[in-house]
């Protein structure tokens, strides 16, 4: 009898979820070993686009949230839009600074007393990691730093199970990493031992800057160079952050393949409004009058319809597998034409994100492309 019951309470035990153990330390992208005393309830989220990973790895993210970077209010207020309706909270968070390091403020940071801090590896690029983390780990309060803006095809990962193992939410993270991991390898399946494709121009958010502001070799142009597209942009700016060709640099180039950046908010002449809220046929026209701009309409991409945009934002988070297999659709259309970035994106949603993402998030001029 007492045989059958300690078999019987082995049984139950093994069933319960494991207690996550603490402290814990972690590795983080950029190669530091952390430590965590405690399951983070105060965390310091210092690029507010950031509060996306952690949405589809946390069921209410916000409740952890002791501050924030303002960007994500400011940059895409559409989308904050979402989170705001879903969760009241997040407007009455304190700000530290705008994402950028010349308006993040230590002296707010500290005050809001985090027991964790959570950076970009972007935003240690001005001066080190160990100059971000100085002041916190002084107070005690461990840092942390992630990347999926730099090298998305390399960081998304680690950067994601950082996240599940530094929250206790490791279940949570390896599930969305088995998911866009499988769409991502159907891709590098298919694209071994395939030749070079078009050539092709990523512009970040025309009518907001001077033409034509480019990816460089690393973030989305890590995405053209997966898809064998040949980046217009590349041996320009052999860095993430790309630059600014010159029109003449451009034409000469003339890309194959267009593809636009913008945010949901933009309306300056030439821009393209396209995210969270946006419909698609407003989107479409804003893409449609960018195509008709004088130094762009001549290329061989507009004679040709290769015509699309992107929603700024696929680039720097973890949601870049939609804005991958849409890339994939326009780069290599004869060998990803059955690829569906809707249906991906429908079941992140319901599978996974804490806000479900409702708008135009990629449009095309090319019908045989998709939408």
């Amino acid at each position: 009898m007492r045989r059958g019951l300690w078999a019987l309470l082995l049984v139950l035990a093994a069933a319960l979820p494991a207690r996550a153990e603490w402290p814990r330390t972690v590795t983080d992208v950029l190669g530091r070993s952390v430590t965590i005393g405690h399951e983070p309830r105060r965390i310091l989220l210092a690029e507010g686009f950031q509060l996306i990973a952690l949405a589809l790895i946390d069921p209410d993210p916000v409740s952890r949230l002791a501050g924030w970077g303002g960007d994500l209010e400011k940059q895409d207020p559409a989308t904050y839009a979402l989170f705001k309706a879903r969760f009241p909270a997040v407007a009455e968070l304190p700000v530290v600074g705008l994402g950028s390091g010349e308006t993040f403020s230590m002296e707010k940071a500290l005050a809001v007393a985090p027991d964790l801090a959570i950076f970009s590896a972007w935003q240690a690029a001005a001066t080190s990691p160990e100059a971000v983390a100085k002041s916190f780990e002084q107070a005690g309060i461990p840092v942390v730093f992630v990347d999926f803006y730099q090298s998305p095809l390399t960081h998304t990962v680690p950067s994601l199970r950082l996240l599940g193992r530094a929250l206790g939410r490791e279940a949570a993270a390896e599930a969305f990493i088995t998911f866009s991991e499988a769409r991502l390898r159907r891709i590098r399946d298919r694209m071994a031992g395939v030749g070079p494709g078009p050539r092709v121009m990523l512009h970040a958010y025309p009518g907001l800057w001077p033409c034509c502001w480019s990816a460089g070799s690393g973030s989305l142009g890590e995405v053209i160079t997966l898809l064998g597209g040949r980046n217009i942009g590349a041996d320009r700016f052999p860095t993430p952050n790309g630059g600014q060709l010159d029109p003449e640099y451009v034409l000469a180039a003339d890309p194959e393949v267009y593809i636009a950046t913008g945010l949901p908010q933009l309306d300056q002449p030439g821009s393209i409004s396209i995210g969270s809220s946006v419909d698609a046929a407003t989107a479409r026209g804003r893409l449609r009058s960018v195509a008709a701009e004088p130094g762009l309409a001549g290329l061989s991409a507009m004679r040709r319809g290769r015509v699309h945009a992107l929603w700024n934002f696929f680039n720097g988070g973890p949601l870049s597998i939609v804005g991958i297999e849409a890339m994939a659709r326009w780069i290599r259309p004869e060998l990803f034409g059955d690829l569906d970035p809707a249906a991906t994106l429908a079941e992140i949603n319901r599978r996974f994100l804490a806000v479900p993402f409702a708008g135009t998030y990629w449009v095309s001029l090319d019908p045989a492309a998709g939408p």
